[in-house]
Parts: structure tokens; sequence; C-alpha cells
């Protein structure tokens, strides 16, 4: 889940007003494929110090990982860990942002050790960062932290850590959305079902109240945990329309080759076999 949006100053991100602008309105109007060509012309024609050039291909990154092309989405973070190092320094939050999104995208690769131990240290170096956006950060690497440990099956830690980061993050926003649909992820694979469809219904409120920018990378989402919470609860016949719309809204928002798509499309494979 790549949740820290590039907002903001070089500093932290880039101005509205930096050349990067149009990729990362491009990339939160859902145009991806856009978004990504954008950015690589940014890069394109740059010289080796300009910070627009590695922030450029960090976005194209972002918009490559979001069609579903994950394999190539790490190897483009692979390349420019190094790079953002060199130009930020190891804790700038540019540098920790893009570990962030590089160790979240491993999850599609079903690289779930490499990275539960990657978010780990993100988080914690972000915890003994300042400035506005660490604690962004913090979350964002938690939220893949939960989905790493979950996957691993290791339910009971990652509801624990769901609570916690609740806990520290009440505002209503992107974060709170993701945070809520692991817990509901947790719930679920401890076969607590009730409280998964609870928690899924919570994250389905939350998300109405949100922007457009903020609904359309988690399309889908919500749909699923819903659909599998009810299919847990052996409401099959409530839980395939919701299986439905999952997969319709992951096709056309994220295209067929994304992990969620691949999700919601084995999860209506097995209500109907079912």
């Amino acid at each position: 889940m790549r949740l820290f949006r590039p907002r903001g100053r070089i500093s932290g991100g880039p101005s509205m007003r930096s050349p990067v602008a149009q990729a990362i309105a491009l990339y939160e109007a859902g145009r991806y494929s856009e978004a990504e060509a954008e950015a690589r012309a940014v890069a394109r024609p740059r010289r080796r110090d300009d910070v627009h050039a590695p922030l450029a291909l960090g976005i194209a990154a972002l918009a490559t990982g979001a069609q579903g092309r994950h394999a190539e989405a790490v190897t483009a973070y692979d390349a420019l860990m190094p790079v953002f190092g060199r130009v930020f320094g190891a804790e700038h939050p540019q540098t920790l942002k893009l570990r962030s999104d590089r160790a979240q995208a491993l999850t599609a690769l079903a690289r779930y050790a490499e990275c539960e131990a990657e978010c780990a240290a993100v988080a914690e170096a972000a915890t003994r960062g300042t400035g506005p956006e660490m604690p962004r950060i913090v979350t964002a690497a938690r939220n893949g932290l939960i989905y790493a440990l979950n996957a691993q099956g290791r339910h009971q830690e990652a509801e624990t850590l769901a609570r916690e980061a609740l806990a520290a993050h009440r505002a209503p926003d992107r974060f709170g959305l993701v945070l809520r649909l692991g817990l509901a992820r947790s719930l679920q694979g401890q076969a607590r079902h009730e409280e998964a469809l609870a928690e899924a219904e919570r994250a389905g409120e939350l998300r109405r109240g949100l922007p457009e920018e903020q609904r359309r990378p988690e399309a889908g989402a919500v749909e699923l945990a819903l659909a599998t919470a009810l299919q847990g609860l052996s409401r099959g016949t409530e839980a395939r329309p919701r299986a439905v719309a999952a997969l319709d809204a992951c096709l056309s928002a994220l295209g067929p080759h994304h992990y969620r798509t691949s999700e919601a499309r084995a999860l209506l494979d097995r209500i109907d076999s079912g």
C-alpha cells in the first residue's frame, strides 16, 4: 500500500509547482500509465544531481506497481535506493518513503518476510526522525507490516499492531481506512468473521467520506473485505455480489494483473465452487 502521497516541498516532497507536479496529478487521478510516461519524460533530460530526476522515477515506480507490473516496480525501486541515499540521505523522508513503497511492493511478489523486516526498519527510523512527514511514514510502514504479518498467517500479531496503529492515528483519512482493512483481515484470519464484517463495514463508512483521490488507490478493497467476511459466515448469496463488485472495481481501476485483482478473482472462484 503506497500511502504517503508525494506532496509538499522539496525537503519532504515536491511542490505542486515543481516539474513533477503533472505526474503527481495524473497519478492521483488514477491515470497511471499517463503518470508513468510523464514521470519518465521529466526524469530523462535531467542532470544526475537534479533532485527532480529521482523523485520523478519514484513516481514512475509507483505508477508501474499501480498497473500491476509489480516485479518491474520492485526492480525500479532497487535501482533508485542508492540514488535516493546519495541525493537525499539515508534517513531523509523521501528515502524512507521510497523504502516503504518498495517494501510494500514486495507483498505482490509474495516476499512477505522481506516486507516485514523492511517495514519494521522504516517505522523505527521514521519514529526517530523529525518533521511533519515522519508520522505518515511510520503509519504507512506499519500498514505494510500488518499486511505482511497477515500474509504469513500471524494474525494475532497483525491484530495487535493494527489496533495500536488505529489508536495512534484517529484521523478519518486513507491511513485510517487501510489500517481498518488490515484489522478486518487479521480478524478474518482468526475465523472471527462477525468482527471482521463489522470492521469491513466501518471501513466502508470511512471510505464514503473520503475524497476521490484517497478512495481510488483502494479500489475494490472494502468490497473484498466484506465478501470475504460474508463467505466466512456461510452467507455466500450475499458474498457473491460483493466479490463481483470487488473484481469489477479492481479491473477498472487497477487492471487485470494487479495483486488485488487476483485476490478478488480467487475469492469469487472459491464462492462459486463452494
